[in-house]
């Protein structure tokens, strides 16, 4: 085939032409199935530049299942249940952030506009793209809003405001923006206290996570793991300050009870109502190196001087339990 000269309109004209004098063909007399199958092979800046040709081929670009793939893929390891009912929110209430102050076009100029240039063809005629317009609730739109940085959404970040000493081995609440240049995000942490709004630049994506619990962090995490703890369990618990910071979650183990040898066949702690937690990062002898707990009544312990320890999740994944030991600190912290 030798290609041609395409015309953006309603349909895509000739691209080529079989034999020597053969019928010339269009790429939409493919069967719908070939159409398909090649559709979604195409990375996202493609899918971009295809919606862009035609009605038709726009209608099939911007359908959700292409997209949900590519969401999944770049973004389903960062994005949960309150980023999606942040994203909900921000559709109903007809937010368009970042384009507020230069006005708002209609459809999928308004959603492409916020893409690089280069992800797309524009049309030198395109009435085609004002025709029908893109859903502000599809896959696609929610897809180049996160992609464009425009759409603040909730996630964690693992030792927060660049490694601050304070917040070593924790993961705390956030507000994520993306960033296309660095491919890295900002990060505005909510007020602790009387504490400023704090922010955080070049956030790279291994320092980030979706929420493992969807709740708030304002809220004490109801631990269903309590009689299955025995020493050397990872897990995570909820920590906090004072009662008007919200909750971060900090990385231990289950230790050894004073009483016990450390003796695997004589060990008897996982039978003691006394839960112990090792923070080993911490210098032997700080009052953050280790804490207990009630088995059988925990709920929120602690005073003004050690915050307030809350609850508890075990962790069972590889992954997770490799990231924290990953972001181990270099220096024993006093």
């Amino acid at each position: 085939m030798s290609l041609k000269k395409t015309n953006f309109g309603s349909k895509v004209d000739t691209f080529g032409e079989i034999g020597e004098g053969g019928g010339a063909i269009s790429v939409l007399d493919l069967p719908d199935l070939a159409l398909e199958c090649i559709i979604e092979r195409l990375p996202p800046a493609s899918l971009c530049s295809m919606a862009g040709v035609c009605s038709s081929l726009r209608s099939m670009c911007t359908a959700d299942h292409f997209w949900e793939k590519h969401m999944k893929n770049k973004w389903g390891r960062i994005i949960g249940p309150a980023a999606y009912r942040e994203w909900q929110w921000h559709v109903a209430l007809g937010k368009d952030s970042g384009l507020s102050k230069q006005g708002r076009p209609k459809g999928l100029m308004r959603i492409l506009s916020i893409v690089r240039p280069s992800w797309w063809v524009k049309p030198k005629a395109d009435d085609c793209c004002k025709k029908t317009s893109l859903p502000d609730d599809s896959v696609m739109a929610w897809f180049l809003a996160l992609e464009s940085g425009s759409f603040w959404f909730p996630a964690q970040v693992y030792n927060r405001e660049n490694g601050h000493v304070g917040f070593m081995l924790s993961c705390y609440d956030a507000e994520l923006s993306y960033d296309q240049r660095t491919d890295t995000f900002q990060a505005r942490y909510p007020p602790h206290g009387r504490r400023a709004v704090a922010m955080e630049n070049n956030v790279p994506w291994e320092r980030l996570r979706a929420p493992p619990i969807d709740t708030s962090p304002h809220d004490l995490h109801v631990s269903d793991c309590l009689n299955e703890l025995r020493p050397g369990d990872h897990i995570e618990i909820q920590w906090r300050r004072n009662k008007e910071f919200p909750y971060g979650w900090w990385y231990g183990v289950v230790g050894h009870l004073e009483s016990c040898d450390g003796n695997e066949n004589f060990c008897r702690c996982h039978q003691s109502d006394t839960v112990a937690l090792e923070f080993n990062q911490y210098a032997p002898g700080s009052r953050w190196r280790h804490t207990m707990i009630n088995r059988k009544e925990h709920r929120e312990e602690g005073n003004e001087a050690d915050g307030f320890y809350g609850g508890i999740r075990k962790l069972s994944s590889v992954e997770e339990i490799s990231t924290w030991k990953r972001l181990w600190p270099s220096d024993i912290l006093e």
